[in-house]
């Protein structure tokens, strides 16, 4: 059934507000004594005293009233107790004359919230149902309370229909209800009635408060226009670090980095300070666009900062230094913290393998082990992907082997995606396949397109359609497959079948993701299409860089390597398009626009092809500059006309 809310928006009528049942109260001893066991955890005792007096109590100063029930329930709430608030619930439930005590909004609403934070959806709903159609007029919190309830367990469609349901029982909306509907569509994702929820905002009678703006900007970032999501952010009264939060989340949530680098700039410029939230999320940001000094400068905020940062945010520093190749930064942070968890110990093993130190990346391991620390799913995926880019194979196999006989891990599908991927890298194709047959689970398009890698990196035609045809169909939609078998088909000179795969793709609106590469210079960074620039490349300093470049590299040895170029063209059209590569324009910017002792540090969005690595390691050693070039597999470190990676990657 459709939910819509737009037919209610317009024709709400204001329900009567309840009198409370206890508006007043006649002082009761019994509630302090309560209040005081439930705020020293001593739950057991509270519960045993409330049940004895409500059986054994006669006076009405000792006789629970709904501020007894509500102290114990607060308790319990705070401290996720469902088998006390179940007992207490229960209790009400079987004691006729307490019976209708599950019908006040207060007792309703808290033994909804509790159940629902404990993960017990269906004992929630039984405490929202509970009498509802007898209530009458039944207050917006109640409905809130579940609707909260429903979108915390992720059952954001429940929430919204309950939303639904108070609206067609005539109770008005106010800002607790709009902020609730507006999560409930943010997780669905339903933008129709998120408009509509928009549309009574506009109309209510009550000012909208910042919660419903950060629920509404939060809602816009994640699915309206940048005309939306700049029409509310403007329209809004006041602006607190949570909405800019949102605000810098929404773009980073739909991989606008540069928006949300921008957006973190300005609200530093305007003074309005930040929470550990910000930064973590900025972070995230910076380690994806591989942004170093925009990161630094973040660690500076956090080293002025006059409160001590909490895992989260050390974490993010950490994972940001190790994703921009920096390992000996994320070191120093790791043994800077004065509290570490299991994520702080996978991500500097996480640091070594990527950077393919894998030796310091054991070593690291091996001090989990010595503190008694137990490894997870994501230690084992770190470690194993390091030993395939850095061709271990053996050692690979015998730490899979371990993982599941001396620490109890059962292998996932990502566990075997890494076994099979270090088979096949190493030539032991066979033995990969085998992996496949064997495995519990069906394979997934990563464990069939590291299949179909290994055959590119060892000429496995035959094998490599048959292993085409399954990726076809499991993945009908990714370039990457289709792209890589046309590298196949090209590397062994097969033109006719490169073009029967351009053609397949073309029938499928299949297009190629252009190469792309960015480089960051002081505080801004630069990107580079591959084939594009032809104004920075038909400039005077480019090509003077560019003809110095050549010149020096055919001394040292250099000569292009046409064979990656996946098109039937002469030779010296080939040595053209190879030359517009993203990274080898990124690479003479940055020649021509950094200091002469500074790294570059560029990252591009696809794997960089043979031809870009062996170039950059002339240019490493010509020049005399380090190189750090990430892409989609690993980093890449360029020094004196070497790379970290051994040329295996």
């Amino acid at each position: 059934m459709a939910i819509s809310c737009l037919s209610i928006a317009t024709n709400l009528t204001v329900a009567p507000t309840p009198k409370s049942r206890n508006q007043t109260h006649t002082q009761n001893p019994l509630n302090s004594t309560l209040k005081s066991l439930s705020n020293s955890g001593k739950l057991d005792e509270a519960l045993r005293l409330l049940l004895e007096s409500s059986h054994q109590s006669k006076s009405a100063t000792t006789q629970p009233n709904v501020d007894s029930y509500a102290a114990v329930l607060h308790a319990c709430i705070s401290r996720k107790s469902f088998d006390h608030g179940r007992k207490l619930y229960l209790h009400l439930l079987q004691t006729e004359e307490k019976k209708d005590l599950l019908k006040n909004p207060t007792l309703k609403s808290k033994f909804v919230t509790l159940f629902s934070a404990c993960g017990r959806l269906d004992d929630a709903r039984r405490a929202f149902r509970h009498g509802i159609d007898e209530m009458g007029s039944v207050p917006e919190s109640v409905y809130v309370a579940m609707a909260i309830g429903f979108s915390k367990n992720r059952n954001f469609r429940e929430a919204l229909l309950v939303y639904w349901e108070m609206l067609s029982r005539g109770v008005r909306p106010g800002n607790f209800a709009f902020s609730a509907a507006l999560k409930a569509c943010s997780g669905i994702p339903d933008v129709g009635n998120g408009r509509a929820v928009h549309a009574q905002i506009i109309k209510s009678d009550e000012e909208a408060d910042q919660v419903v703006y950060n629920a509404l900007l939060k809602f816009y970032t994640e699915f309206g226009s940048s005309y939306e999501v700049l029409k509310v952010f403007d329209g809004m009264p006041d602006r607190n670090v949570a909405t800019w939060n949102a605000f810098v989340a929404g773009f980073a949530n739909k991989d606008q980095f540069f928006e949300a680098l921008d957006t973190f700039r300005k609200m530093q410029r305007d003074k309005v300070g930040f929470s550990w939230v910000s930064l973590t999320t900025i972070l995230s940001v910076c380690s994806r666009m591989t942004a170093l000094y925009f990161g630094k400068e973040v660690h500076c905020q956090i080293i002025k900062s006059a409160e001590s940062p909490d895992v989260l945010v050390l974490n993010s520093l950490l994972d940001m230094y190790a994703k921009c190749g920096v390992t000996e930064y994320c070191k120093k942070v790791f043994d800077g913290m004065k509290s570490k968890d299991l994520t702080s110990w996978n991500t500097l093993i996480n640091a070594y393998a990527i950077n393919g130190l894998m030796a310091e990346a054991v070593a690291v391991f091996d001090q989990i082990i010595e503190a008694e620390l137990k490894p997870d799913e994501v230690t084992f995926i770190s470690l194993l992907s390091g030993f395939s880019h850095a061709g271990m194979a053996t050692e690979g196999q015998i730490l899979f082997d371990r993982m599941s006989a001396e620490f109890k891990i059962v292998p996932s599908l990502g566990h075997y995606a890494c076994l099979v991927d270090i088979l096949g890298r190493s030539g032991n194709i066979e033995e990969a396949l085998e992996v496949v047959k064997k495995m519990p689970m069906k394979p997934s398009g990563s464990i069939w397109g590291s299949l179909l890698n290994s055959c590119r990196l060892h000429g496995y035609v035959s094998l490599a359609e048959v292993i085409a045809k399954q990726l076809f169909e499991i993945e009908p939609t990714n370039p990457g497959n289709y792209v890589m078998l046309s590298n196949i088909y090209a590397k062994a000179g097969i033109w006719d079948k490169v073009h029967s795969v351009r053609e397949l793709m073309e029938e499928r609106g299949i297009k190629k993701e252009a190469g792309c590469s960015w480089v960051q210079i002081q505080d801004r960074i630069h990107s580079f299409v591959s084939g594009g620039g032809f104004e920075f490349r038909n400039s005077y300093e480019y090509r003077r860089i560019w003809d110095e470049l050549t010149k020096e590299m055919e001394k040292n040895g250099y000569t292009p390597d046409t064979g990656v170029v996946l098109h039937d063209i002469d030779d010296e059209m080939k040595v053209e398009w190879v030359c517009g590569h993203s990274e080898r324009v990124a690479t003479v910017f940055a020649l021509i626009n950094s200091g002469s002792g500074l790294p570059i540090r560029i990252t591009k969005n696809l794997r960089v092809c043979a031809d870009c690595h062996v170039w950059m390691k002339h240019v490493s050693e010509v020049r005399q500059r380090r190189i750090i070039l990430r892409d989609t597999n690993r980093f890449h470190h360029f020094e004196d006309g070497k790379c970290s990676c051994n040329d295996y990657w």
